[in-house]
């Protein structure tokens, strides 16, 4: 039976090892090639990366009070939220559209209960829109521009369902 004797490299020289057998007294040398040293592992900075951004870009940040330092949120949350805050916006326009000013009247129902709830919907609503455009500028979202303009569209027409329904409830 033969023994070898286990070759350790530290990355410096070529070794030579002595392979030993039991069965004989002369050894033969043995040379180990070098084994290029592996790359350490890059470890990324725990740093967050600089990135350069247009006074546009760093204006709606500081308008959202988006942290620069934050990492950023996944897009499937930013995406969750964003379904949210459109269905209540649309909750909202079917209310003040087709519910409360013709079917409830049709049934007889609910005349002058239209401010009472599409105030508070109206409010919702544009809560949401507003964590939805913050959020898609926290995912630093590569469509934020187009988001925050499809949010602001939807939200002037559900403001002004609110400030219509303020002036009829108050007026």
């Amino acid at each position: 039976m033969s023994r070898i004797a286990p070759a350790v490299y530290d990355g410096s020289v070529d070794q030579t090892t002595a392979a030993a057998s039991s069965d004989s007294a002369d050894a033969t040398p043995v040379t180990v090639a070098p084994v290029a040293p592996s790359p350490e592992p890059t470890v990324e900075s725990p740093r967050a990366t600089v990135v350069e951004r247009s006074s546009a870009d760093r204006f709606m940040r500081r308008t959202l009070r988006v942290p620069e330092t934050r990492r950023p949120v996944p897009e499937s949350d930013t995406h969750r939220i964003f379904g949210l805050s459109i269905f209540l916006s649309a909750t909202r326009c079917l209310l003040s559209y087709i519910v409360l000013p013709i079917v409830l009247p049709f049934l007889g129902l609910a005349k002058g209960v239209g401010p009472w709830l599409g105030i508070p919907i109206g409010v919702l609503a544009l809560y949401f829109d507003f964590l939805g455009i913050r959020r898609f500028w926290m995912a630093d979202h590569h469509q934020r521009w187009l988001f925050t303009a499809i949010y602001a569209v939807v939200g002037a027409m559900v403001l002004t369902l609110v400030v219509v329904d303020l002036v009829d409830l108050l007026g």
